[in-house]
C-alpha cells in the first residue's frame, strides 16, 4: 500500500511539473506586433567621401640636369617661397655669362653707331640695326636668367611635402616629378548624393535642419570640427544618377591628409518616410530582416533595405508597406512558419515610448 501511495505522489509531482513547464512555454511565446508608420522627418545619413586638400599640386622640374641639393624631407611642412631642390646650375650660369658678354658687345656697337650717326658718318638704319641687336642680346640675358632661376625649385605656397621619388645625384629630365605639395590647412570632402535627395535638399530648405555636416573618419571617430556644404557640381553622373557635393572642413591640427576616406554625415529631410523600431529587426550575413505576420497569424521572415538610421528607428527603403504587421517583441524566439498569438500595439504608441525612453 505504501508503494502505491508513493508512486501516485511521483505521478502527481510529474504532472505538476509538466503543467508548470507548459505555462512557462505559453508565457514565453507571448508576442507584440505593430505596423510600420509613415512620418515627415529628417535623419542623419552617411555618405562615403573622398578627402582632398584645398590645394594639392605636383612639383616638377623645369630644367634638365643633375639633382644637386635636396633641402627638405618627406612629410616636412614648408613655407611659401622656401627652397626645396636645386638642379646643378653650372651650365645655365655659363649660358648667362655668355649672354651677358654678347649683350655688352651689342651695347658698345649701339653706342658707336649712335656716335657715328651724330657725325653723319653712318645712316640711321645702321643705328636701328645696332639697337635691334642690343634688344635681342638683352632678351637672351633675360632668358638665361630665367633658365638659371629654374634650377632652384621653391614652394609656391605653405604646405606639406609628399614622397621624394628622386634621390640626390639623380639625372632629372625637364617636367619630371620631384614631389607633391599639399595645403592641408582646410580640406574638401566630396560625396555623391542621389537625385531625389538632391531635390529634397534644394527645395526643402526650411526643414533641412542644421546645415553643418560631420566627418566620420576611418576609425569611426568624428572629426572634432563641423564642416559646411559649399558647392554642388553642375551635372549628374549619367551612370550612377548621383551628383557630387563638396563640404569644407577646417583642419587646424593637420589630422586630415590628402587622399583619406571618410563618411560625411548630413541631415536629410524625408517626407512620408516609412519607419520601424530597430528592435523589430535582426541581421543575418549583413542583411536585415523582420518577421511579418500574415492573415493566419503565421510568422514569415522578410528581407528589408533601409535608407537611414535614427535613434531607435530605421527608415525603410523597400521590403515593407504601411499595412504590414511586424513582430515587435520576441524576434529572437520566433521562427519561420510559427503560428503565434500576439498583442497588437499601435505604431504611434510604440514611437512615443521610444521617444520617452530616449529622453
Amino acid at each position: 500500500m505504501k508503494r502505491i501511495v508513493m508512486f501516485t505522489g511521483v505521478i502527481a509531482l510529474f504532472c505538476q511539473s509538466c503543467i508548470s513547464k507548459h505555462e512557462e512555454k505559453e508565457t514565453a511565446t507571448k508576442f507584440t506586433v505593430t505596423n510600420p508608420m509613415k512620418v515627415d522627418t529628417s535623419f542623419t545619413k552617411e555618405y562615403v567621401s573622398q578627402i582632398r586638400s584645398v590645394r594639392n599640386i605636383e612639383i616638377r622640374a623645369q630644367e634638365k640636369g643633375y639633382l644637386e641639393k635636396i633641402f627638405v624631407d618627406e612629410g616636412q611642412y614648408v613655407k611659401a617661397g622656401q627652397l626645396l631642390f636645386r638642379i646643378m646650375p653650372k651650365v645655365y650660369e655659363a649660358e648667362l655669362l655668355k649672354a651677358q658678354a654678347e649683350g655688352k658687345a651689342a651695347e658698345i656697337e649701339y653706342q658707336n653707331s649712335t656716335a657715328l650717326v651724330d657725325k653723319n658718318i653712318v645712316s640711321k638704319n645702321e643705328q636701328a640695326m645696332a639697337k635691334a641687336k642690343l634688344d635681342q642680346a638683352n632678351a637672351e640675358i633675360a632668358l638665361a636668367k630665367l633658365h638659371l632661376s629654374f634650377t632652384e625649385i621653391r614652394a609656391p605656397f605653405e604646405g606639406t611635402i609628399d614622397r621624394l621619388p628622386k634621390k640626390l645625384g639623380s639625372l632629372i629630365d625637364e617636367g619630371e616629378l620631384l614631389t607633391s605639395l599639399s595645403d592641408n590647412s582646410q580640406m574638401f570632402a566630396y560625396f555623391n548624393v542621389s537625385e531625389p535627395e538632391y531635390l529634397d535638399y534644394q527645395t526643402n530648405t526650411k526643414n533641412r535642419g542644421n546645415t553643418k555636416v560631420t566627418l566620420l573618419l576611418a576609425n569611426n571617430q568624428p572629426l572634432p570640427v563641423k564642416g559646411d556644404v559649399e558647392t554642388i557640381e553642375s551635372e549628374f553622373d549619367s551612370e550612377t544618377g548621383n551628383i557630387a557635393f563638396r563640404a569644407r572642413f577646417a583642419n587646424p591640427d593637420r589630422l586630415l591628409k590628402h587622399g583619406e576616406t571618410g563618411k560625411v554625415q548630413m541631415t536629410v529631410p524625408l517626407r512620408n518616410a516609412l519607419v520601424i523600431p530597430q528592435k523589430a529587426t535582426y541581421e543575418i550575413q549583413d542583411k536585415l530582416y523582420v518577421f511579418v505576420i500574415d492573415k493566419n497569424n503565421v510568422v514569415k521572415s522578410r528581407n528589408i533595405n533601409i535608407a537611414g538610421r535614427m535613434p531607435d528607428l530605421f527608415v525603410v527603403d523597400n521590403g515593407l508597406s504601411e499595412g504590414d504587421k511586424i513582430l515587435l517583441d520576441g524576434v529572437q524566439k520566433a521562427k519561420d512558419d510559427d503560428k503565434i498569438q500576439f498583442e497588437y500595439i499601435k505604431p504611434e504608441e510604440v514611437l512615443a515610448s521610444l521617444r520617452l525612453r530616449a529622453e
